[in-house]
């Protein structure tokens, strides 16, 4: 049972990364949580019900913060703990459990759009050198170059800091500012950012800019997506982590440089990002084998979730493949191992955590980009990568019609090397059943399973027979009792036996 379980010695010595036990300091409260920020919002929009949504490494120092912006607004406060999915994402089904009017995000934030309430992000203010940050940008890039500044989002309060100290010597700097949404109030800790945003016609003003680029949460002043070619080189500023991934399998083409504020370093990343497509083109053709599809939603909050989904299952049908829909939570290895008849499971996920590494699994883990490679025969693939699902919706950058074969085309799997068919059979009805009937000689059919239903008939064994009609009808009577350890049977029932 180790494959599906974790042993009790495991779980009982295994260490969690962060810094639980130390809280911050109770006077250090106001500025690094910007209480005073977080009660103006509160009290300028009306809300009741608040929900505070802290990620695991700063939970301890949520009673404090929920305490002060109580006493600051007289409202309901509450605490999100726990979150659904991953942490960066706004945990909106949560907070609806507490009937909230709105949530203050803590943390890290892949700032992906919410669908149904206001949100304000406080990031936080992580510690930077920023002499030093200033120093190793210097040395690694000509004063010609075209450089791309982005920076984690807890690290926005240095910005402008930063390029005061750039901009007069690299006159191709481009200083990214972060997507934040129109609707709401949601400024960084620091104002600079606000004049920033407003100085670009702005956060709306920019969106429908044509001199104006968005991507992985961030805005790029007069540049375009073109623009992030061979000669592009892009300098982050934060950990090595889920952000740093989404950018550079996003700008794959751009030279990515990264500066750990904690360490001092600065790492060339774009070292194995070749590598990385290559994995992940090879999901694609493991999806293109793929006869049954899981489609996992790993969000619920995040806006247009639900129209990805819909359009998956049309594409996965079209292709002639079966889908079933899956609701799980945070996903784990336990949790898909139950699911064994699946062939490939796709994750709808924020851009941060559709990226994960699949090679724990028992089965491939993909994105909606590479399902749409697989089924979509008009989209083919120049090298490019897609993590935003949005972007493969109508109205989307990256969206392309659906076309998938009238009929069944041959292929020739690059991973198996055996002939596949893609496309739904002239003899193939397109809303084939899942129920199979069940073979009385339990025999082991040779073809590939198409439903979950021909699967479970494909089995040996299938669970106790259920043997309806053959088993006598008689009254209920009293049983066995007593504990575990060991049952006592009534001697009354003897009699009726």
């Amino acid at each position: 049972m180790t494959a599906f379980s974790t042993a009790d010695d495991l779980v009982i010595n295994r260490k969690i990364d962060g810094d639980f036990t130390t809280s911050t300091a109770t006077e250090e409260i106001e500025n690094v949580y910007e209480i005073s920020r977080c009660a103006k919002w509160i009290i300028s929009n009306g809300y009741e019900k608040v929900a505070l949504q802290f990620p695991d490494e700063i939970m301890r120092d949520a009673a404090q913060v929920a305490e002060k912006l109580g006493n600051a607004t007289s409202q309901k406060i509450a605490i999100l703990g726990d979150t659904s999915y991953g942490s960066c994402c706004v945990d909106e089904v949560a907070a609806e459990h507490f009937a909230a009017d709105s949530i203050i995000h803590f943390g890290h934030a892949c700032l992906s759009p919410t669908s149904r309430l206001p949100v304000l992000y406080v990031f936080g203010r992580k510690e930077i050198d920023v002499l030093d940050c200033v120093q190793k940008f210097s040395n690694l890039y000509p004063k010609d170059d075209n450089v791309v500044l982005i920076y984690d989002t807890g690290y926005s309060h240095v910005l402008d800091e930063i390029s005061n100290h750039l901009t007069p010597v690299y006159k191709n700097l481009t200083k990214s500012q972060l997507d934040l949404p129109t609707s709401f109030s949601n400024s960084p800790n620091s104002s600079n950012q606000e004049k920033n945003i407003e100085s670009n016609d702005s956060h709306t003003g920019a969106l429908t800019s044509n001199t104006t680029f968005r991507k992985c949460g961030r805005l790029f002043p007069n540049l375009s997506e073109q623009d992030f070619n061979e000669s592009m080189k892009i300098f982050y500023i934060g950990e090595e982590g889920l952000s740093l991934s989404n950018l550079m399998m996003t700008f794959n083409k751009c030279l990515v440089s990264c500066y750990d504020p904690a360490q001092k370093e600065t790492v060339k990343e774009n070292v194995g990002s070749s590598r990385a497509l290559m994995r992940r083109y090879h999901m694609v053709e493991k999806a293109k084998d793929a006869r049954i599809v899981g489609i996992v939603a790993g969000t619920l909050g995040v806006v247009n979730y639900l129209n990805i989904i819909n359009r998956l299952k049309v594409m996965i049908k079209k292709a002639g493949k079966k889908s079933y829909t899956f609701v799980v939570g945070k996903l784990n290895v336990p949790k898909l191992a139950n699911f064994m008849e699946i062939d490939v499971f796709v994750l709808v996920a924020c851009p941060e955590n559709s990226l994960i590494d699949s090679s724990e699994f028992y089965k491939p883990v993909v994105t909606p980009f590479e399902m749409e490679l697989a089924c979509n025969s008009n989209f083919e693939w120049d090298g490019s990568y897609v993590t935003n699902f949005t972007e493969l919706l109508p109205g989307g950058s990256s969206h392309r019609e659906l076309v998938v074969p009238d009929e069944e085309v041959a292929d020739v799997s690059l991973v198996t090397g055996k002939m596949r068919n893609i496309g739904l059979s002239k003899d193939q009805p397109e809303t084939m059943s899942s129920v199979v009937l069940r073979s009385e000689a339990l025999g082991v059919a040779t073809i590939p399973a198409e439903s979950a239903g021909e699967y479970l008939s494909n089995r040996s064994w299938q669970g106790l027979d259920q043997q309806l009609g053959e088993t006598p009808v008689v009254k209920a009577v009293e049983g066995q009792f007593g504990i575990a350890a060991g049952y006592t049977e009534n001697p009354a029932n003897k009699d009726m036996k």
